[in-house]
């Protein structure tokens, strides 16, 4: 059995405080989730809009337009109220204006003279049709917008390919995107899964795709799209939950790159056994950060401007030139850190790092303000 397989199963099958009932209960919802069509995942994916107006506020607009049509025929009958059946008030003005421009017709209040008549075929008539056309189209509106959303979530889980996914939308979530849009990522392809309303809605105000659910859940992951991920960031506030969403992700996605988060350095671990690819202690880095500020802040500030890709400096990664083979990293003009080898970190200084060779990836200080 696949280890990862062996650990996943064994975490499973640990003595949980919640229910057998309950957890059968969950394991049905899952299982449903993932057969689900697509238009019944409005409520679970939300692919950013391309327009800046929101379905309410196209709906608002539209009453407020046939509120104004209402308004107008009313005081165009009141000015012409002798020409009616009966001597017209303001209320029945406006009440023949709701009758006639939604079509009623009670027949109770009529046109008699020639004026009014005239004014009801050639103004009023097609006021009437502008106001149907308005409540139409208002409905048509929304069943299109429904329809529209429905075909956008369709072609997204179809074509989205290489994409990476954030798994959690707090701190730590949130820093990781925006250094990932700082250093040139399309927005649209990334997506964030996480359970909390507020954090979906801020990913998706910055462009992203968000998936509303839990990450243990293995059809939330498929969901996102993690069997045809590129890259996978957990980032979760707890750091058994990250154990078990490494675990999860690792079963479906055995080719992408797993980069976790975890608070305690004695949980790291876990996380590489579950098949972490890159482990992040959060708690710690914090502390060295706060250790150094106290003796030497300038180091803190440049090792915050190296982490920061928008300003300053940066450190990123190139593949080598052919020009660059057979050189010392130390003689290029840029600054070199490392060398990537066959997936393999090899620092300046190391006996591997004294010769660049063909299909080296390049770790470098690049001046972001020059690029």
């Amino acid at each position: 059995m696949n280890p990862h397989h062996e650990r996943r199963r064994r975490y499973y099958h640990r003595p949980r405080r919640r229910s057998s009932q309950r957890s059968a209960g969950w394991l049905r919802e899952d299982q449903q989730l993932e057969t689900m069509p697509d238009h019944a995942l409005l409520n679970v994916i939300n692919i950013p809009r391309d327009d800046s107006a929101s379905p309410r506020a196209l709906i608002t607009r539209r009453v407020v337009y046939a509120l104004i049509l209402l308004v107008f025929v009313a005081i165009l009958v009141y000015a012409d109220q002798d020409g009616y059946s009966e001597k017209l008030t303001a209320i029945d003005a406006l009440y023949y204006s709701a009758v006639t421009l939604s079509t009623t017709g009670y027949g109770d209040i009529v046109p008699v003279t020639q004026s009014a008549r005239l004014i009801n075929t050639l103004v009023i008539t097609p006021i009437r049709m502008a106001f149907l056309i308005l409540l139409v189209g208002t409905t048509l509106a929304v069943l299109t917008e429904e329809t529209r959303r429905t075909l956008q979530i369709q072609r997204w889980r179809r074509s989205m390919r290489d994409h990476t996914v954030v798994i959690g939308y707090g701190t730590k979530g949130s820093s990781a995107v925006s250094a990932m849009l700082a250093d040139g990522a399309d927005p649209r392809h990334i997506v964030v899964v996480d359970t909390s309303e507020q954090a979906l809605e801020a990913a998706n105000n910055h462009g992203l795709v968000t998936v509303k659910g839990s990450a243990t859940k293995t059809d939330v992951l498929k969901l996102a799209g993690v069997p045809r991920a590129r890259a996978v960031v957990v980032a979760p506030n707890l750091d058994d939950t990250a154990v078990l969403v490494t675990l999860t992700v690792r079963e479906i996605a055995p080719h992408a790159t797993v980069v976790a988060s975890v608070r305690e350095s004695e949980n790291v671990h876990l996380l590489e056994q579950s098949g972490a690819d890159q482990v992040v202690i959060s708690s710690e880095t914090a502390g060295r950060m706060l250790g150094l500020a106290t003796v030497t802040p300038s180091v803190v500030e440049m090792m915050e401007d190296l982490l920061s890709p928008e300003d300053g400096l940066s450190i990123v990664e190139r593949r080598a030139s052919d020009m660059e083979v057979g050189i010392n990293p130390r003689e290029l003009p840029d600054i070199i850190l490392g060398l990537v080898r066959g997936g393999i970190l090899h620092r300046i200084g190391t006996p591997e790092a004294a010769t660049v060779e063909s299909g080296d990836r390049l770790l470098y200080v690049r001046r972001t303000l020059d690029s």
